[in-house]
C-alpha cells in the first residue's frame, strides 16, 4: 500500500469528516439507535446502492437541506432541487414566443410563460441562457423513464435585449417518485406519500453570476403543503391565468454575482 503523503491529504474532507463526526456522535446519543437498526441500515443503503438510486434519494430527501444551508438570507432568487431528471444537450428554440421542443400532438394543456431576468441590484439581464425542462402529461421526463423522443419538452433558449423571455409549453402535472426500490421503502416506513407538486426546472447561466438552478410552481396544486422533496418555495409560486385555448403565466428571476 502507498504510503500517504502530506500533499495528498484534501484538508476540506478533512473538515468535513470531522465535524459528520462530531454531529454523528451526537446524533447517535441522543437517537439511541442499536446495533440491530444500525445493521438494516447499512444493508438498506447497500440496496440502495445496487438499484442506482442513490441520485435518487439524495435529491429528493437531502438536496434541499444543502440549498437552504448555503442560501439562507441571501438576494436573489430562491434556487431548489437539480433533481435527478436533467441531462446535457437540450435543444436551442428560438423566436417570441419560443416553442419547447415537444412533438406535434403533445398531450396537455397549453402553457404560455413569461419570465424576466435581472441581477439584485435591478440591472436586466439579456443574452441570458434559459435551460427548461419539465415533465409531460403523463407524469414522466424523457431520456429517463418515458417512451417519448429524446429531449421531449427540454429546450434551453435566451433572454432578449431587456431581460425578457416567453416560451409556449405545456403545463407539467404532479409525479411520484419511484417507489419500487429502497427509496420507496424509505417512504413508506417515514409515512410520507411519494409526490412531488407540478413544477418547472430552470436553469440560468450568464457571465459574472452565480448559476441558478430553480423551480417554478402553481398556486393551487394540491401537493405543494407536502411535497416529498421539500423543494417549494413561497417565492417560487406563480399564478396560472386562463387565456381561453392555453394558461398563462410569468415570474421573475433575479441572479446574484459571482463571487
Amino acid at each position: 500500500m502507498a504510503n500517504t503523503t502530506e500533499t495528498a491529504i484534501n484538508n476540506r474532507v478533512v473538515e468535513v469528516y470531522d465535524l459528520f463526526v462530531k454531529h454523528m456522535q451526537e446524533f447517535l446519543a441522543e437517537a439511541n439507535l442499536n446495533h440491530e437498526e444500525y445493521t438494516n441500515f447499512v444493508n438498506w443503503a447497500d440496496r440502495l446502492g445496487r438499484s442506482g438510486e442513490i441520485p435518487l434519494y439524495l435529491d429528493v430527501f437531502v438536496e434541499t437541506y444543502v440549498l437552504q444551508a448555503k442560501y439562507k438570507d441571501l438576494p436573489g432568487t430562491e434556487p431548489s432541487l437539480l433533481g435527478p431528471y436533467w441531462t446535457e444537450g437540450s435543444p436551442l428554440v428560438e423566436g417570441k414566443p419560443a416553442k419547447i421542443n415537444m412533438r406535434d400532438d403533445e398531450p396537455g394543456e397549453k402553457l404560455r410563460f413569461k419570465g424576466n431576468v435581472s441581477d439584485v441590484n435591478g440591472k436586466k439581464l439579456a443574452n441570458t441562457k434559459v435551460e427548461w425542462w419539465q415533465d409531460d402529461a403523463s407524469g414522466y421526463y424523457s431520456n429517463f423513464d418515458s417512451d417519448a423522443p429524446d429531449f421531449n419538452l427540454r429546450s434551453h433558449f435566451y433572454t432578449d435585449e431587456n431581460g425578457d423571455f416567453e416560451v409556449e409549453s405545456i403545463l407539467p402535472i404532479p409525479y411520484s417518485i419511484p417507489t419500487d426500490g429502497p427509496t420507496g421503502e424509505f417512504t413508506r416506513a417515514a409515512g410520507y406519500h411519494s409526490f412531488r407538486p407540478a413544477h418547472i426546472h430552470m436553469k440560468f447561466e450568464q457571465e459574472g453570476y452565480e448559476t441558478l438552478i430553480t423551480q417554478v410552481f402553481f398556486e393551487g396544486d394540491e401537493w405543494l403543503e407536502t411535497d416529498v422533496a421539500k423543494g417549494v418555495r413561497q417565492s417560487l409560486m406563480t399564478k396560472l391565468v386562463d387565456k381561453g385555448d392555453y394558461k398563462e403565466a410569468e415570474l421573475g428571476f433575479v441572479l446574484r454575482f459571482e463571487n
